[in-house]
């Protein structure tokens, strides 16, 4: 005869309440810093294939640690001070950390629901978890519609991250509203890049950033070229066969006469503490785009970069050298 188990804090059970502990506790082991997160998103979705949103949570990721290390690399550091380039690695840092402590404990409620056989997911309101993500579990519990699933969870993110990230004066004022973050939002030097072994390079561009509605457009863009029959097999590859170190050396070694130009991020920089700031839920405070859920995918550019890739390494150094010939004429 099975023990029954005792009622627990706000009417879980004593076991309920011992997984919920041993869920914050796991999450927190592995948002330590961008390698481990990436790293975690990636193992996930070995375990849980059906769970796509993780593989394209750890591509993703992959892209935060470039930029971040790209911060320290040959160049920025010529035109950036250090307090400047330091206030965009907390930039990247914050969002990056606040996506998996949102996320994670999500995808291990799923795993542990799959352990016992029926659905945990109403525990998900003692995580802070929006209750739409709660009504999107309980959809693909029943339904198995995985990219359903994954499109909820791009939509969830991306709106954790609008008021928390985004639109916190901190950030508004030392980052996205200032001149530098408009030039490279508007000339599109920023990217998603998905890698392959080949050398070559896919993804999307980036323009209007801190459109919450651009952004999940952007992941259901990448979220397209990842899960592409044909392109699938390439990425999957390259995340089995390449360690992500944060370095664009990652990629990069795999294309010719290419030198390594930016760091290893561990030898870089140190884990950052974050301070976990309760939210309101952003389903019950925002208005409701029912397109998100059924979006129309269109790639207005060509998805292949590699070409794109170089060009816009060439003109970023250039405008780099040719101000620093400026400054020089000036003295």
């Amino acid at each position: 005869m099975k023990p029954i188990a005792k009622a627990g804090k706000a009417g879980i059970s004593d076991t309920e309440e011992q997984l919920i502990f041993k869920i914050r506790l796991e999450t927190s082991e592995l948002n330590v810093d961008n390698v481990s997160r990436t790293n975690a998103y990636f193992d996930y979705y070995l375990k849980h294939p059906e769970i796509i949103w993780s593989f394209l949570a750890s591509m993703v990721s992959r892209n935060g640690g470039y930029n971040m290390c790209d911060l320290e690399g040959d160049w920025f550091p010529r035109i950036l001070d250090p307090p400047v380039r330091q206030q965009l690695f907390l930039t990247y840092e914050r969002a990056n950390w606040t996506i998996f402590h949102d996320a994670f404990p999500q995808l291990l409620l799923y795993h542990y629901s799959t352990k016992v056989g029926k659905p945990l997911f109403h525990l998900l309101t003692h995580f802070n978890i929006s209750s739409f993500m709660e009504t999107e579990w309980k959809y693909f519990w029943r339904k198995r519609d995985k990219y359903r699933l994954m499109n909820a969870l791009i939509i969830n993110e991306q709106n954790v991250i609008h008021h928390s990230v985004i639109k916190h004066h901190k950030y508004q004022k030392k980052v996205f509203h200032t001149l530098r973050f408009l030039f490279q939002d508007f000339f599109h030097f920023s990217a998603v890049l998905l890698p392959t072994m080949r050398g070559e390079i896919y993804g999307a561009s980036v323009n209007g950033f801190i459109s919450v509605h651009k952004r999940i457009n952007l992941g259901q863009r990448i979220a397209s070229i990842l899960f592409d029959p044909e392109l699938y097999p390439q990425f999957l590859e390259f995340s089995l066969r390449t360690e992500h170190t944060g370095s664009r050396h990652d990629y990069e070694q795999y294309m010719v006469n290419k030198k390594r130009e930016t760091p290893f991020l561990r030898m870089t920089y140190p884990v950052i503490s974050h301070h976990d700031k309760w939210q309101p839920d952003w389903f019950l405070e925002r208005k409701f785009n029912k397109k998100w859920l059924n979006p129309d995918i269109y790639h207005k550019h060509p998805i292949l970069l590699t070409e794109w890739f170089f060009d816009k390494q060439k003109q970023f150094q250039t405008l780099i050298s040719l101000k620093e010939l400026l400054s020089k004429e000036d003295r």
